[in-house]
């Protein structure tokens, strides 16, 4: 927990504006001095670049929008037209566009990093469900955004996922009628999925506060999973993880910044380079990279509404993972057995992700239907049974032992507590 703010203003007008509304002695409490377990690693820079991230896509997404024209007969010359015509508005496409791939990059490095160190375990079962909340909004905001070119592969991925909901039973049909506006995707369509993309953002804005909140409640997990025992396991917030997430950030830009200026149309689909056609299929329909692990899945079950079920079911077994989860040992680092399991995880939502983009057709649905099977099965036999039958490694005594060894961790206990900050 940050606990009461020790910050004091350094001048009458900061005083006067702290007394009717304490802002800064909030930041300074919550991202100044809060403390941290001194073992964090570079995993959890993953948390700093994805607030950093939605700022970006934010920013870029508003000045975007001052020139995209939300109607289906202008929609894809007005992207164009930010291309071609807008002062450096093809690289606020570029940033934009290559920014939501980078985002669920860091989404997915960040949920994962979750599931290996346990940090869903109690007391931070709350913050897990926020951050599955947050994963959610950004997935509707993402296929949102995808639709808003007006290109082949953006109408006709609208076509085939909303559709998707007609599998409801009694209510399917009509829950489709009001997405679409209509009988089918048209401008109605493009009108209401442009709205909810620019509100989203800001939803997942306010969420995000949530989450961070839940966050400070009981402090960040660590890679042992061992709990803050006293001050020596801590470090404040800032300088030691101000610049330890800055250097991630910077190291995380390098990449981004080559994709949009090197490989700006690396992770997008050609189709939608040609305007939409309702009269013309493509080929092979497939959604943006980061659904294709779920899109495999809805693929692999030969009935529809089962495809569907399996599709959600995917996504909500990730929220109640902190009750699947039966050990009382939350770091992998510790579990020898759940370490192996999570690394066949992590290649088997890999092989979804390369099965979703083929053909649904022949081998490719077969071995999607074996990696979904595996996918539930870890969830919902492995990791429940894991905690019943594995014999988990000693645990460090403190977070400190685990930095400095057990002799050194010793001596520290017992000397005064050293100055933290100048």
């Amino acid at each position: 927990m940050s606990g009461p703010s020790t910050y004091q203003p350094q001048n009458a007008f900061l005083k006067w504006f702290e007394a009717r509304l304490p802002i800064g002695g909030l930041i300074h409490s919550s991202f100044i001095v809060f403390p941290n377990p001194r073992n964090l690693n570079y995993w959890w820079t993953f948390g700093g670049i994805l607030a950093f991230m939605l700022v970006a896509q934010i920013v870029t997404g508003v000045v975007l929008v001052m020139h995209y024209t939300p109607h289906t007969t202008l929609a894809f010359s007005s992207v164009e037209g930010i291309m071609r015509d807008v002062n450096y508005g093809w690289l606020l496409r570029y940033l934009h566009a290559n920014g939501a791939s980078m985002f669920f990059i860091a989404v997915y490095v960040h949920i994962f990093r979750g599931l290996y160190y346990g940090s869903y375990k109690a007391p931070r079962e709350v913050l897990w469900i926020l951050g599955m909340i947050i994963f959610l909004l950004m997935m509707a905001t993402g296929f949102m955004g995808y639709v808003l070119p007006w290109g082949q592969m953006s109408f006709w991925g609208a076509t085939v996922i909303t559709n998707l909901f007609s599998a409801i039973p009694i209510v399917g049909e009509t829950i489709v009628t009001w997405l679409w506006g209509g009988f089918s995707v048209d401008n109605p369509t493009l009108n209401r999925f442009f709205s909810l993309h620019y509100l989203l953002p800001f939803m997942i804005a306010g969420v995000v506060v949530l989450h961070i909140w839940a966050l400070h409640i009981p402090g960040s997990n660590n890679p042992t999973g061992v709990s803050v025992k006293d001050k020596q396991d801590t470090l404040p917030f800032h300088p030691y993880f101000t610049v330890k997430d800055a250097l991630g950030l910077v190291v995380f830009l390098i990449v981004y910044m080559w994709f949009v200026f090197y490989l700006p149309n690396y992770m997008g689909h050609p189709d939608n380079y040609t305007a939409a056609n309702p009269l013309v299929t493509p080929a092979h329909i497939v959604p943006e990279w980061y659904f294709l692990p779920f899109y495999a899945i809805l693929r692999s079950i030969p009935d529809k509404l089962g495809g569907v079920i399996a599709m959600f079911g995917a996504i909500a077994v990730l929220f109640v993972v902190p009750w699947l989860d039966t050990s009382k040992v939350r770091s992998a680092n510790f579990r020898p057995l759940y370490r192996q399991f999570f690394w066949i995880l992590v290649l088997v939502s890999i092989g979804l992700g390369y099965l979703g983009s083929r053909p649904a057709e022949g081998g490719y649905v077969i071995a999607s239907r074996i990696l979904t099977v595996y996918y539930f099965f870890h969830f919902l036999v492995i990791l429940p049974l894991l905690g019943l039958f594995e014999k988990p490694k000693p645990l460090p005594a403190s977070i400190t032992e685990s930095v400095l060894g057990k002799g050194a961790a010793n001596v520290t206990a017992g000397a005064p507590a050293a100055p933290q900050t100048k």
